[in-house]
């Protein structure tokens, strides 16, 4: 089993930065990647960044490429999604997600990331 436990969400005005961490606990020897997806209301979830822990090799999805960066701690077990130049579109829940050998696939709880006008 793994436990991801998400923080840094909250609202922030359009323009400014966010960055939101993800500390991973239990099952961590395998990890194949992490990433971050968002969910907005109304709409399906989506992958934003996500990053082969063992390479480092990044994936952004085309709306966030320029402004949002993926990094990884592996000695914390940790990644982190730096977010600059917020959109109201970036509104969404953003859920951290892990990938194992397997494939198991884990999920944090979500943080809400409000960006207003």
């Amino acid at each position: 089993q793994v436990q991801l436990v998400e923080s840094g969400g909250g609202p922030v005005q359009a323009g400014g930065s966010l960055r939101l961490s993800c500390v991973a606990s239990g099952r961590t020897f395998d990890t194949y990647t992490m990433g971050w997806f968002r969910q907005a209301p109304g709409k399906e979830r989506e992958l934003v960044a996500r990053i082969t822990w063992s390479s480092g090799s990044t994936l952004y999805a085309d709306s966030v490429v320029g402004r949002f960066t993926i990094s990884r701690d592996n000695t914390e077990n940790a990644v982190y999604l730096q977010m600059n130049s917020l959109k109201p579109d970036d509104t969404a829940v953003y859920y951290c997600q892990s990938i194992h050998y397997g494939p198991q696939i884990y999920w944090g709880q979500g943080t809400q990331v409000t960006v207003f006008s």
